[in-house]
């Protein structure tokens, strides 16, 4: 099943301590129907407006650590807000976004809830929120140092070129030269090259 509905009293499980009270206003206030979702690889949250009857609905992904899923769960409510006040009339990541979700941020940076390393980066996306939840790669780098450690997992930028990786679904690469942000990288089975995101993350093969 790709989504399940949180009972509200487990959600607290999915959220670093201390903030799931606040949560729980914006989402009993809204009425939104949240749920968890397994891992997809270009996003991590989602948001749907309430339309005919329908609720706000918001999916997170199931396999992110506490920080993550808060923060994904954030970005998601600031699109709500913005619906909320502005309707379809602005873009979903424009300014008032933006100035929307640093408002919502900051609400929760000085609650202490982040770690220390996390803080700084949040605070560097205050200036200019990315508009992917996957788009800040300085926050993602951060928040993957809280992952739950796979053995013979890594990001593909802590792998030595020429090194074999294995993603998901068995397929293998040869790790190439970095081309601007990302990796230049060749499939095994077919010769053909791909270019993959330093923060993507693989299986280490050789």
């Amino acid at each position: 099943m790709p989504k399940q509905q949180v009972p509200l009293k487990t959600l607290q499980d999915y959220l670093p301590d201390h903030c799931c009270d606040d949560v729980l206003f914006y989402l009993n206030k809204y009425k939104v129907h949240l749920t968890v979702t397994r891992q997809r690889q270009s996003i991590l949250g989602d948001y749907r407006n309430a339309y005919q009857g329908k609720a706000h609905r918001i999916s997170v992904n199931g396999n992110l650590n506490k920080y993550s899923f808060l923060i994904t769960l954030l970005h998601e409510l600031a699109h709500l807000f913005t619906f909320d006040q502005f309707g379809h009339k602005v873009s979903p990541h424009g300014k008032e976004w933006k100035n929307i979700f640093s408002e919502i941020l900051v609400s929760f940076l000085v609650k202490k809830i982040f770690p220390g390393d996390i803080e700084k980066a949040l605070q560097k996306t205050l200036k200019n929120p990315s508009a992917s939840s996957c788009g800040d790669e300085n926050l993602l780098r951060v928040l993957r140092n809280y992952d739950a450690k796979k053995i013979g997992h890594f990001m593909v930028e802590q792998i030595s070129e020429g090194s074999v990786f294995e993603i998901k679904g068995g397929r293998s690469f040869i790790k190439g030269s970095k081309v601007r942000t990302r990796f230049k990288c060749i499939e095994i089975a077919t010769k053909k090259y791909y270019l993959f995101s330093g923060l993507y993350e693989v299986k280490l093969v050789v």
